[in-house]
């Protein structure tokens, strides 16, 4: 799975790299022939929009978006396919809102037609549909989308393209500070030296990059971090050679335990629970969300809903799929000895992501 953020396809706010759009396409080829199964995951029509058109004045700002996407997507994906074809492939463009991931059903099928792309050889570049992507439905930004289809798919690696050149060990602006080669999971110490900015032309920054990367290792996958803009920047990470950060995974885990762990914004109702089942939760050891540790119930919901898990005080901790209704979880809840309402193979608890 490789994501190409926008400040690696650009120039400058007008205008693509189409020399970088190039050798990208060059270096998936390569690959490719190597045995290498890709899935692209390509931002850049909204900056690819702004060459082609300028809004009206009085088009506002959501509207200029959906404009400049709906425009620069043709462009974009032509180029792609042009490259491609020069080297003998075929690509195909999937747009998708968080939306066409809002259950189990819908996510199987997404799967399904990424697999059957890729049993057909061809490559597939994703990119969120900006067009109707607006406000609750849209993703953080295309990381986490990377992200969602790494797991969906089970990935062998999941590699982001920046315009850095990785996670630093101290201010990216200090001459002193160098690139953190490996970060073991659970290692969360580099936070304090990521910058909230944005980029210039998308939505995220490196702080979510990291947080999705932290996800997606935790998920089973490693995820690596590295300069879109160096030169065969692709071919030396397959090669192993030491360059951008990697986040070593934890040991593998099922698939419809990803899919609840990018479930969050679909949740049908939330469950408090107490202090005793808080620590059982967090413990080492796998535990599931026993009906005696909920105190409260929020919502209505059927059984195999994603469910929000919350303290006593109403911090979230976690998502997971009710083994059964909201009825008859209010009428078990605080009672010993009864049927898992989440099981640990459903259940994502927000301690492997940053906070």
């Amino acid at each position: 799975m490789i994501k190409v953020g926008s400040n690696v396809l650009t120039k400058t706010k007008d205008a693509l790299d189409i020399d970088r759009i190039k050798s990208l396409a060059q270096q998936i080829g390569e690959l490719i022939k190597q045995g290498i199964e890709v899935i692209l995951v390509s931002s850049g029509a909204v900056a690819s929009g702004r060459s082609l058109i300028t809004p009206h004045a009085k088009t506002d700002e959501i509207s200029q978006r959906q404009l400049l996407a709906a425009v620069g997507q043709i462009k974009l994906i032509n180029i792609y396919a042009e490259m491609f074809a020069k080297q003998g492939l075929l690509c195909a463009q999937v747009l998708v809102t968080k939306e066409d991931f809002r259950d189990r059903e819908h996510y199987i099928n997404m799967k399904n037609c990424m697999m059957a792309l890729l049993q057909n050889n061809v490559i597939p570049i994703l990119n969120e549909n900006d067009v109707i992507s607006v406000s609750e439905l849209m993703f953080t930004d295309n990381d986490e989308l990377a992200g969602l289809v790494s797991s969906m798919t089970d990935a062998g690696k999941l590699i982001i393209l920046s315009n850095v050149d990785g996670i630093y060990n101290g201010s990216p602006a200090d001459a002193a500070s160098t690139v953190i080669d490996v970060i073991e999971y659970g290692d969360n110490d580099f936070e304090h030296y990521i910058s909230t900015e944005k980029s210039n032309f998308g939505r995220g920054g490196m702080l979510t990059k990291c947080s999705m990367a932290h996800k997606v290792a935790s998920l089973g996958i490693p995820v690596q971090i590295a300069n879109g803009k160096t030169d065969n920047i692709l071919l030396d990470i397959t090669a192993g050679k030491p360059v951008g950060t990697l986040f070593k995974p934890k040991k593998n885990t099922s698939s419809i335990k990803r899919w609840v762990a990018h479930s969050e914004g679909f949740e049908k109702g939330t469950v408090y629970i107490d202090a005793g089942a808080e620590k059982a939760l967090q413990s080492d050891k796998p535990t599931s969300l026993l009906p005696v540790g909920i105190i409260k119930i929020g919502g209505t919901f059927k059984k195999g809903d994603i469910i929000k898990i919350a303290t006593s005080e109403g911090n979230s901790i976690g998502i997971g799929k009710a083994q059964y209704n909201s009825d008859k979880a209010k009428e078990l809840m605080k009672k010993k000895n009864e049927k898992a309402f989440i099981h640990y193979d459903y259940l994502f608890l927000n301690d492997t992501q940053l906070k």
